[in-house]
C-alpha cells in the first residue's frame, strides 16, 4: 500500500538535542533513505493521519549509532495485555543474523515505544525513499494491528 503523506508533517530533527533542524514538505520523503546514513545526526520525524489504522500517531526514522542499521521508532497504541502478540510477531516476521528490537510499555501514555530494524523487513533496500520505506513499515505492521484487533 502507498500511503498519501501530502499532508504529514515532516520534521528533519538533530538526535542529540531533539531539536527541529527543518520542517520539510511532502516531497521530502522522495530523499533516498540513505540521507540518513549521510546526516547520522539528524532523524526523520513524520506525522499523520495516515497512520491510524496502524495504532500510532507518527513514526521517526533513523541510523543507530552502534549498528547502523536504519530504524522504526514509533508508540503503538495497544494494551499492556499484547505483550506476548507483539514479541512474537516480531521474532517471527523480521529478518535476519543479528535483530535488535525493542519494546517497552509507557504506563504514562498508555502505548508501547517500539524500535524496528528496517533493514530486517522483508522487501528492505536500502535504496529506497522514505516514502517507500514508510509505506513498507505500514505493510508490516498492519498484520500485527489486525492479529491484535482480533483477540
Amino acid at each position: 500500500m502507498t500511503l498519501n503523506l501530502s499532508e504529514a508533517h515532516i520534521e528533519r530533527c538533530d538526535k542529540d538535542t531533539e531539536e527541529m533542524i527543518a520542517k520539510e514538505n511532502a516531497s521530502f520523503l522522495n530523499t533516498p533513505l540513505s540521507h540518513l546514513k549521510q546526516h547520522m545526526n539528524e532523524f526523520i520525524y513524520i506525522e499523520s493521519n495516515e497512520f491510524e489504522p496502524i495504532k500510532t500517531d507518527s513514526l521517526s526514522l533513523e541510523v543507530d549509532d552502534v549498528f547502523r542499521t536504519y530504524m522504526a521508532l514509533l508508540g503503538l497504541k495497544v494494551q499492556k495485555k499484547h505483550a506476548t502478540i507483539i514479541k512474537t510477531y516480531l521474532e517471527e516476521n523480521l529478518h535476519g543474523d543479528e535483530i535488535y528490537s525493542s519494546m517497552m510499555f509507557s504506563g504514562e501514555d498508555g502505548l508501547w515505544d517500539i524500535n524496528i530494524p528496517i533493514d530486517n523487513m522483508k522487501d528492505f533496500r536500502e535504496d529506497m525513499t522514505m516514502q517507500e520505506v514508510t509505506s513498507l513499515i505500514y505493510n508490516f505492521l498492519e498484520p500485527l494491528v489486525n492479529t491484535i484487533e482480533q483477540q
